[in-house]
């Protein structure tokens, strides 16, 4: 199959309403029915304008997280509509992939 992998750049402390942004994205994903998603927590990231982001002992707020995912560029286009609609502030990386699913299920 073609399509993208699309991976949205945040931190643990970045909200959009009630929730963090990546819990937000991840909840929109399943509502949008798409499957394949996967948040990560990074240890270190420094963001756009060059500013040290880092998880510390005892505070995560600034824990940088990354939501990937590999989808159909329909998919990708549905999931962007709504992220510009809602104007949730986030930055994000799209580039075109190949992916399948091996092995039996």
């Amino acid at each position: 199959m073609q399509g993208c992998q699309l991976t949205f750049y945040t931190q643990q402390n970045h909200r959009h309403g009630h929730q963090t942004v990546a819990e937000w994205l991840m909840l929109e994903v399943r509502r949008l029915g798409i499957r394949g998603a996967t948040m990560i927590a990074g240890a270190e990231g420094i963001d756009h304008v060059g500013k040290l982001h880092a998880a510390r002992f005892f505070e995560l707020a600034e824990q940088p997280i990354e939501v990937v995912l590999a989808i159909t560029d329909e998919e990708a286009e549905r999931l962007l509509e709504v992220v510009r609609t809602e104007r949730v502030h986030v930055f994000y990386t799209r580039f075109p992939i190949d992916f399948e699913m091996l092995g039996d299920s």
